[in-house]
């Protein structure tokens, strides 16, 4: 299982890198495009939309919304900041009140059990995630900056990882993911409060206005918001009775599962980046 695991895990990295070099903006938009696709067939079932013709349609619903945000941000061309930031800010006011659900689940699926509400919820869970990557994209370092918020992700993931299984007691969201606890937690904060001095050091000159300060607070923010990410996605599938996404990653589960902790950590890292001065 490990070993499958791993394979996996050097194969999706080995596309993303191959992507990130190789295509240009439109084409990693489409890449990314079609990442959601196969994150909206895996929500589809999870908001009730069970028959195939039910998951084709709610995949087109969510690529229908990637169509209009792009034409709204201007993606194709230049990004400007006005189109985008308030956008982002969307975004991160959504994560907001998804992580008041997570805290507040089992009480808070009152106010998104619906089929309506689920389906929006993941409308704007991966359709806000794609802005926010497609955007860092057209930065002048665009695949570097990407690279960064995936580092960010996985040592939070790791270092929870680590310090849960050494040091864990107390349940973080014991309704949600009964697994998580507060020592992993912290654990997972301190690796990305170094990562960041890393971060900081590695700066290019041009860079260099950009305190240690800012640093440490947009990699921290976005290391919270991949947790939410992740909470989040658990929250819907236990409401939902299942305990993977789907399949089509073995030894992952399904993409949604890979893709939950990136959905809460893109908007905020993007906008984060964008209040610090990048």
């Amino acid at each position: 299982m490990l070993k499958q695991r791993v394979l996996t895990a050097l194969v999706m990295a080995a596309l993303f890198l191959s992507a990130m070099a190789l295509l240009p903006l439109p084409g990693l938009a489409l890449f990314f495009a079609a990442a959601v696709a196969l994150g909206a067939w895996e929500w589809a079932p999870l908001a009730d939309w069970r028959s195939p013709v039910g998951r084709v349609l709610f995949v087109l619903l969510n690529l229908g919304l990637l169509a209009g945000l792009y034409v709204y941000c201007d993606l194709g061309a230049r990004p400007q900041r006005a189109q985008v930031q308030p956008v982002l800010g969307l975004a991160c006011l959504w994560w907001s009140f998804l992580m008041l659900w997570v805290k507040g689940y089992p009480s808070s699926a009152l106010l998104w059990r619906s089929f309506a509400a689920r389906t929006v919820m993941g409308m704007l869970v991966m359709g806000f995630a794609w802005v926010a990557a497609v955007y860092l994209l057209s930065f002048p370092r665009g695949g570097i900056l990407m690279v960064c918020m995936v580092l960010i992700v996985a040592a939070a993931d790791i270092g929870a990882y680590f310090a849960g299984k050494r040091f864990g007691k107390h349940k973080l969201a014991a309704a949600v993911s009964p697994a998580k606890t507060w020592e992993g937690f912290w654990g997972g904060m301190a690796s990305v409060v170094l990562l960041a001095l890393l971060f900081w050091y590695l700066l290019p000159p041009a860079m260099a206005h950009i305190s240690l300060t800012a640093v440490i607070a947009v990699t921290v923010a976005t290391a919270l918001a991949s947790v939410v990410g992740d909470l989040t996605v658990s929250m819907v599938k236990r409401e939902s009775g299942v305990k993977d996404s789907g399949s089509l990653l073995p030894g992952h589960g399904g993409v949604l599962d890979r893709l939950d902790s990136i959905c809460g950590a893109a908007p905020v890292f993007a906008l984060g980046l964008l209040l610090a001065g990048w």
